[in-house]
């Protein structure tokens, strides 16, 4: 079939991120010795600085990875909730929801913690070695993507009458950032200076001694206090009022990124793998499970039909058990006789209900929001969030992935992702995201906010997902990792919020369901395959709502399937061409050892690369 690209392959190294500039700063760190787990931390923190509206470094990060030989491992880079972030707390200040920006949305910062421990437990590179590229392109420039300044612009009134620090760096002289134009964040860069050299000085010539002394700066140094005085300055959030964060101190010391085992699902001879119930990645492994034996003809209207209604009884179930407050029944949501009687309430015509299961006969229970939203008791516009009231800024729709962005800061949908796979065949999976440049004001000393992923617990008690002080609010972010006869073939992933678990089981089904190329999976043809989402469920973005019925497809979607969708009973909104998804994947064959890469060409920046 015709791609808008190949399908990359090789035997050396690929690469596949959202990013062009990340994906060859990755590739680079391959050619000058290094590892995957090496090169996806450079791209990382190279992601930081090219795409600053989609995660910044107290942002988070779940990577899931395949060391060759070794087990399939997450590494949770999701920081929890203060110690004086309950639900009680925010109450008591008059909020229903935590707000979409501002500090009391932000957790305990996790992607520089996790991006640490995966470079000292898996790489072989020091921390001056992978911050290099970063440093280079914060501190003499780099040419920005449109996206960065369109955000700029979208918050400019606020930078400039309430965050003068954020305007001091991405509104120099009063102009945002610009295409073709060198946009530099020397503050950034002195940020990293200083904590190679404090590292230095502490762990010497040891390599690990050094990244563990960069992790104590990080915790308890003078990154650590910067984050804190950020946290305790009044500051105007989507509430509309100016509240004061609650992490202190205590919390950054307290807290380091961790280990897990992935959660896993055996559809049709793979094996998919992804993060715990505190991620919505479960939701992913749900829909597979949802799935009759025989299925519909690929990209008919029964096999779209198919997947929306699963969809919703997945996502529905991610919003009444999905958490880390509670314990997450997995097994029997993941379970045949659970999944049995679900795939039964799949009929043929669109459900319009939020429609949660009862695994293990447990009775869901849902926040007050969730059902007001579910109700239609709150409004909703067409992203799927509650309509502005009189003088209430809407939503600025970017497309692609991109964040849709408010004039308050407030966001939806937003992140980044990498993959890399190496000669060795190492593995490795992240979907780094928060801490963009419209959460938080910028710390002056730092060059970069704090994050808001508070945003998506609920203040309700009671719930799997409520605020709560040492636990993780649920995330969106969700890398995945394949495996065929218990060997890694596949990482990939995407941006997108909610959507990042509905387009990438549109993705994995298209290789799995489809005919390989050159030999090897035809990574390409799944990732330019017509996409869509739907809204039928609330969203994790303030301000949280939904669009029952919805379905979004992007232009390119056969007519005949649209019409058919329609009829039997879907709000179809037909997108612009090219703009449901910004998947990335990297591959290699069991058999052969040949690699493989794909990148999405929505969004005009993701590129794969490799030899």
């Amino acid at each position: 079939m015709f791609t808008t690209r190949p399908t990359l392959q090789g035997t050396f190294g690929m690469v596949s991120s959202t990013h062009w500039l990340a994906s060859q700063s990755a590739m680079a760190v391959l050619e000058d010795g290094g590892n995957a787990f090496d090169a996806a931390v450079a791209a990382g923190f190279v992601l930081h600085v090219v795409e600053p509206h989609l995660n910044g470094p107290a942002g988070e990060v779940p990577i899931i990875l395949a060391p060759k030989d070794g087990e399939v491992e997450v590494v949770c880079g999701q920081g929890p909730a203060p110690a004086g972030a309950t639900a009680a707390h925010y109450r008591s200040l008059g909020l229903g929801l935590v707000p979409g920006t501002g500090p009391l949305a932000a957790a305990v910062p996790g992607a520089f913690d996790a991006w640490m421990l995966l470079l000292r437990d898996h790489g072989t590179k020091s921390v001056e070695q992978v911050l290099r590229y970063a440093i280079g392109y914060a501190e003499d420039g780099h040419a920005p993507v449109e996206r960065v300044g369109r955000t700029v612009e979208t918050v400019r009134e606020l930078f400039e009458t309430q965050w003068p620090s954020s305007a001091e760096v991405y509104l120099p002289g009063g102009a945002a950032p610009q295409p073709g134009e060198l946009f530099r964040n020397p503050a950034l860069a002195a940020t990293w200076r200083r904590l190679i050299a404090e590292a230095r000085e502490t762990g010497g010539d040891d390599r690990v001694a050094q990244i563990d002394a960069a992790r104590s700066v990080w915790r308890e140094g003078f990154i650590a206090e910067a984050l804190v005085r950020q946290a305790a300055v009044p500051t105007t959030d989507t509430s509309g009022e100016r509240h004061t964060g609650t992490l202190t101190a205590a919390d950054l010391a307290g807290w380091s990124a961790s280990y897990e085992a992935p959660v896993t699902y055996d559809w049709n001879g793979w094996t998919l793998a992804k993060a715990g119930g505190w991620s919505q990645g479960p939701a992913f492994l749900q829909q597979l499970a949802l799935l009759p034996a025989e299925l519909p003809a690929y990209g008919s209207a029964d096999y779209v039909h198919l997947l929306i209604e699963g969809c919703k009884l997945a996502m529905a179930d991610r919003e009444a058990w999905y958490g880390d407050a509670a314990d997450v029944p997995l097994d029997a949501l993941l379970s045949e006789p659970y999944n049995t009687a679900r795939r039964a309430l799949v009929t043929a015509t669109a459900s319009y209900e939020l429609r949660p299961g009862s695994p293990g006969g447990r009775v869901p229970v849902l926040s007050g929001h969730a059902r007001a939203v579910a109700s239609g008791e709150a409004g909703s516009d067409a992203l799927g969030v509650p309509a502005a009231g009189a003088g209430e800024p809407t939503f600025a729709r970017d497309g692609a992935g991109e964040p849709a962005v408010r004039a308050d800061g407030a966001t939806r949908g937003d992140t980044c992702h990498l993959d890399v796979v190496d000669r060795w065949g190492n593995m490795v999976s992240a979907t780094p995201s928060g801490g963009w440049l419209q959460s938080n004001p910028v710390v002056p000393e730092l060059g970069f906010p704090l994050g808001t992923r508070l945003q998506m617990a609920w203040l309700d008690e009671g719930l799997p997902n409520t605020l709560t002080p040492g636990r993780r609010p649920r995330t969106t972010l969700t890398p995945s990792l394949a495996l065929r006869d218990g060997v890694p073939v596949m990482a990939f992933g995407t941006p997108g919020g909610d959507q990042q678990d509905q387009w990438q089981v549109h993705f994995f089904l298209a290789v799995a369901l489809r005919a390989e190329v050159r030999g090897g999976l035809d990574l390409q043809g799944a990732v330019d395959a017509p996409n869509w989402h739907n809204d039928s469920f609330p969203g994790s973005f303030f301000p949280r709502g939904m669009r029952p019925g919805s379905v979004t497809v992007e232009e390119g979607m056969d007519p005949a399937v649209i019409a058919e969708l329609r009829r039997r009973g879907h709000d179809v909104t037909i997108g612009e061409p090219w703009s449901e998804g910004r998947l990335c994947a990297v591959a290699r064959g069991p058999r052969t050892g040949v690699l493989s890469a794909a990148a999405n060409p929505r969004g005009m920046q993701g590129y794969a690369v490799g030899r």
